[in-house]
C-alpha cells in the first residue's frame, strides 16, 4: 500500500495515471460486487479494502507554508456540507415536523444520513422538494449522487430511500433490498403469503433501530407510561426488540392452527408493537415512515376480511382525528406537547376492535390541547 501511494503521489508520471484509473475501475466494481452479494462472508474484508481504495484516492492536500498562522488553517471540525446543516436547521418548516432539535452529527458522512433519515417522517411531496436541495448543496462541495454504494434493508420489495454520495463526500446511502429478505434465517419458513411481508417489515423496524439514534417506543407491554428513547435506554431496546420477536412468533403459530379469531388477535398485536416505533415528535401519516407503518395495516385488514368470511363478525377501526371524538374507544394513551395539531390524535399504536360484539379498545398517542 506504501508504495502504491508513492507512485500515485508522482505528478506527470503515465503509471501513475494509469494505476489511478485502474483503482478507481477496481473500488466501482468492489461497490457493484457489495450490492449484489450483501451476505458474502468476505463483505466485511470489501468495505475494508473499499476505505483502503478510498484513502488512496483521496487527492493530496498541500501541507501549509512554515510561516503561515493558525489563520490559514481550515477549522478541524469544518464540514464540507456546513451550508447544508444550516439550511435544514433554519427551516422553520422542517421544524414544525421534526421539532426544534438542530442536528447532531460531527463528520459530513454522518450529516448526510442523519438529515436523510429526518426527511423520510415529513411528507412526501415536502421530503421530495428538500431531497434535490440536499443534492444540489452537495454538488456545490464538489460531491455528487451515489446509488452504487447502498446499505441494505431486507424487505419484500426493492426500493432506494435515498441515495449516497462520492466525490469530495463519501456517505453510505439507503435502499431496501429482496435478496437480502430472502437470504435472512426468518424468512426460511415464511416464503410467500402474509408471513412474508411482516418479516419484512419486523425486520426492517429493527434495522432502522440500529441506524436512528432518534427513535422511541410506545409498546404498552414493554413500558407503559411514556414513550421511551431507544438509544439511551439500552435495557428498554432490548425489551422492545424481543416483544417484537415474540409477538412474530405467536402470529406464525396462529397461522399455523389456521384458528381464524385466534389468528387476528396475533395480528393485532403485532401491528400494535410494529406501530408503537415511533418518533418524537411522530411521523407525519403521509411521509415515508407512515407509509412504511401502514404496510402492516394493510394487512391487518386483509387478516380481518378473511375473519369476516369465516362466519365472524369482525370491524377493526384505526383511531384519528379529535382525540376527543375517539377516547371513549382507547385506554392507557399517551400525550405528547409536540408535533401535529393541538387535541388531535398523532398516531393510533393500537387500532379499535369488536369482534363478535366484544370490544377491543385502541390505544394512541395524541397532542394536548393546550
Amino acid at each position: 500500500m506504501q508504495h502504491l501511494r508513492q507512485l500515485l503521489k508522482i505528478e506527470n508520471s503515465e503509471l501513475a495515471q494509469l494505476l489511478r484509473f485502474s483503482l478507481y475501475g477496481l473500488e466501482a466494481t468492489l461497490n457493484q460486487a457489495r450490492i449484489e452479494f450483501p451476505l458474502d462472508p468476505g463483505s466485511e474484508i470489501c468495505d475494508e479494502v473499499l476505505q483502503e481504495l478510498h484513502s488512496l484516492l483521496q487527492p493530496a492536500v498541500a501541507a501549509p507554508l512554515q510561516d503561515s498562522g493558525w489563520e490559514d488553517m481550515p477549522p478541524p471540525n469544518d464540514l464540507k456540507l456546513s451550508h447544508l446543516r444550516e439550511a435544514f436547521d433554519s427551516d422553520p418548516e422542517l421544524s414544525y415536523y421534526l421539532g426544534n432539535s438542530p442536528l447532531q452529527s460531527q463528520t459530513d458522512s454522518d450529516l448526510w444520513n442523519e438529515i436523510q433519515r429526518k426527511l423520510l417522517r415529513i411528507p412526501e411531496d415536502l421530503a421530495t422538494s428538500w431531497r434535490q436541495r440536499t443534492l444540489a448543496l452537495a454538488q456545490e462541495a464538489g460531491a455528487i449522487e451515489n446509488n452504487s454504494d447502498l446499505y441494505q434493508l431486507p424487505f419484500f420489495r426493492d426500493e432506494i430511500i435515498y441515495p449516497g454520495l462520492r466525490g469530495t463526500v463519501r456517505a453510505k446511502g439507503l435502499c431496501l433490498s429482496q435478496k437480502a429478505l430472502s437470504n435472512s434465517e426468518i424468512i426460511q419458513n415464511n416464503e410467500s403469503g402474509n408471513l412474508y411481508l411482516l418479516a419484512g417489515l419486523m425486520l426492517v423496524c429493527i434495522k432502522f433501530i440500529e441506524l436512528d439514534p432518534d427513535l422511541h417506543h410506545a409498546l404498552k407491554s414493554v413500558f407503559g407510561f411514556d414513550v421511551i428513547s431507544l438509544h439511551s435506554q439500552l435495557e428498554q431496546r432490548n425489551q422492545y426488540i424481543d416483544a417484537l420477536g415474540d409477538r412474530f412468533e405467536r402470529t406464525q403459530k396462529a397461522e399455523e392452527n389456521a384458528e381464524p379469531l385466534l389468528t387476528l388477535r396475533t395480528w393485532i398485536d403485532m401491528d400494535e408493537a410494529i406501530h408503537s416505533l415511533v418518533f418524537v415528535p411522530p411521523a407525519e401519516r403521509y411521509s415515508w415512515w407512515g407509509k412504511l407503518q401502514q404496510e402492516s395495516r394493510r394487512i391487518l385488514k386483509k387478516v380481518a376480511d378473511k375473519t369476516n368470511a369465516a362466519g365472524h363478525d369482525v370491524r377493526i377501526r384505526q383511531l384519528s382525528g379529535l382525540y376527543a371524538d375517539i377516547c371513549a374507544l382507547s385506554k392507557d394513551d399517551l400525550q405528547l406537547n409536540c408535533g401535529g395539531v393541538p387535541g388531535e390524535v398523532l398516531t393510533c399504536l393500537r387500532v379499535y376492535a369488536r369482534i363478535n360484539q366484544e370490544e377491543s379498545l385502541g390505544r394512541v398517542l395524541f397532542r394536548s390541547s393546550r
